[in-house]
């Protein structure tokens, strides 16, 4: 089946909702698609985050959320990659390693100067998927101040 990679828009918002939900309940949150439909809404509505969805077929089958940020010291726009989601009946298929190169194009195209993300050291498949599509670890040890 043929696998294709969109920009997300309002279209998609029902079924990325069940996704963007799946995702937060992989991490430990209580199921919540409404709550997730209205997170995506908001950041899509306002511009504040880019969301690509993989699709085979007409399913969708996994996204990439992205965030600007800037960096003074590279004067230059960056993106986070916040969320990578794939459907576990789609995993290991090579729809993770294409979202992220899916990434990686919308994020030159843009002109920014690279993208980050953060994972937790015990998530092995992650990793694994990040090393493997050319992404570099490093020993930057990231500090946070929860609220």
């Amino acid at each position: 089946m043929t696998l294709s990679i969109t920009r997300a828009g309002p279209a998609e918002l029902d079924a990325l909702s069940q996704l963007f939900d799946a995702y937060r309940q992989f991490y430990g949150q209580p199921s919540d698609v409404e709550r997730a439909r209205q997170w995506l809404r908001e950041r899509l509505r306002f511009g504040e985050s880019v969301v690509l969805v993989a699709r085979r077929g007409v399913a969708l089958a996994g996204f990439v959320q992205l965030y600007p940020m800037f960096s003074s010291v590279r004067t230059a726009k960056t993106w986070i990659l916040n969320d990578l989601y794939v459907d576990a009946g789609a995993r290991r298929s090579g729809i993770g390693h294409a979202l992220l190169e899916a990434a990686a194009d919308f994020a030159r195209a843009d002109g920014a100067a690279g993208i980050a993300l953060e994972t937790a050291q015990d998530n092995a498949a992650a990793r694994a998927l990040y090393r493997a599509a050319g992404w570099q670890e490093d020993a930057t040890q990231w500090y946070s101040l929860a609220f």
